[in-house]
């Protein structure tokens, strides 16, 4: 029994040592976005579409990339089903109003969307849970995964995170 426990602790030491990285020799920069760049970022996007652009993308130490993007989606448009086929997952931060947000399921009417996005996008979904957002939520949506808003009670913006461990996205 003590030989078994012995062995078994020092798998769990060899794993987790080999697990660990070393540091980087210069450790890397932080990336600051204040709430008042996010505000003013927000307030210049388009009211009249849905506008998703990158406010930052940076590397990240471990070889990939991450994006912190604003959103705004005016209640008239709420938008069509959306699938990333790659494997992106988002992280949605609501910062005003609310919505109906539909994850998972499957699409309806799947069509590529215009290049040189890489995502899918439908006329809804079929089967996905349904739940309300506001002001303070956080969605995390993995990639391959269908998310939609269905209805929009008012006006949504929001900051979407993407990390990108394929390297996809261009730095900003």
């Amino acid at each position: 029994m003590r030989k078994l426990a012995l062995s078994f602790l020092l798998v769990v030491f060899t794993t987790f040592s080999l697990a660990q990285t070393s540091a980087p020799a210069m450790p890397p920069m932080a990336t600051d976005v204040s709430a008042d760049e996010i505000k003013q970022f927000i307030d210049s996007l388009p009211r009249d579409r849905v506008s998703d652009r990158p406010i930052r993308v940076v590397e990240v130490t471990g070889g990939y990339r991450i994006g912190v993007y604003g959103v705004f989606r005016p209640r008239q448009f709420p938008g069509g089903a959306n699938l990333h086929p790659e494997n992106r997952t988002e992280i949605y931060y609501i910062l005003e109003g609310s919505a109906t947000l539909v994850t998972g399921g499957k699409l309806i009417d799947p069509t590529p969307a215009p290049s040189p996005s890489t995502s899918i996008r439908g006329s809804g979904i079929e089967g996905g849970v349904t739940r309300q957002i506001e002001a303070g939520d956080v969605v995390i949506i993995p990639g391959h995964t269908p998310h939609w808003f269905s209805a929009l009670a008012a006006d949504l913006s929001y900051l979407i995170y993407r990390p990108d461990p394929d390297s996809l996205i261009q730095l900003k």
